[in-house]
């Protein structure tokens, strides 16, 4: 049967995630300046994400940050990590959409049976872990690109660049999600449709009549 309190707490932990989610996908701090033999190997520190980048000045202490001026003329790695995060968030409004229709304590489809709003609260919790898996792709492959290029002898130092916040953020976050999905995926247990046990009717046996006594036999045959 379903468990009102896991399907709560994994809806709880998933919508966290996924507002989480949406603020690193937004934050510039992805990509951040390389610190080489303990000097800024630039005179401003840089912070990069998918959407702009800033400039920060440790002297002034200003910051300036801007988007990107054209989409199209980011790198293809780029642009795919940009479709990734925003096909997580649209599965994120999915899960939320169909876990509070198919939460147990909630009056949505009320008329319709328990089982199909397991359902339900079972494929919100499913959109969830998709949309974990899917914002894992872009943090993790922005992670590898990063130390790739910080061991590369080839690219110039004023290029390389160390791992941001977001980065750490959005593996909490994926994690938040991955966890919520799967608990409102246990507490949603369809409940099963077994069949209605039969009532068994004993027949009892009627007692075969008394042998006949050899005098009833005698009168039998006068």
């Amino acid at each position: 049967m379903a468990s009102t309190g896991l399907q709560v707490l994994g809806l709880l932990l998933s919508v966290a995630g996924w507002v989480g989610a949406a603020l690193v996908t937004a934050a510039p701090f992805w990509r951040v300046s390389a610190f080489v033999g303990g000097e800024l190997v630039v005179a401003e520190a840089q912070w990069e994400g998918l959407w702009m980048s800033c400039l920060a000045r440790p002297g002034s202490g200003h910051t300036q940050c801007k988007t990107y001026d054209s989409g199209l003329a980011l790198p293809p790695g780029t642009q795919l990590r940009r479709g990734l995060a925003i096909l997580a968030l649209l599965l994120g409004v999915l899960g939320i959409g169909l876990a509070v229709l198919g939460l147990k304590c909630t009056r949505c489809l009320s008329a319709a049976p328990a089982s199909h709003k397991a359902r339900l609260a079972r494929a919100g919790g499913l959109a969830f872990v998709a949309a974990a898996v899917a914002f894992l792709v872009p943090v993790c492959w922005t992670a590898y690109v990063v130390i790739r290029d910080f061991y590369d002898p080839a690219v110039a130092p004023p290029l390389k660049r160390e791992l941001g916040p977001a980065l750490y953020l959005g593996w909490g976050m994926a994690l938040l999600m991955l966890v919520g999905g799967t608990l409102l995926n246990a507490g949603s247990v369809s409940p099963s449709s077994g069949s209605v046990p039969v009532p068994v009717t004993t027949v009892k046996k009627s007692n075969p009549p008394p042998a006949a006594t050899p005098a009833e036999d005698k009168k039998a045959y006068v």
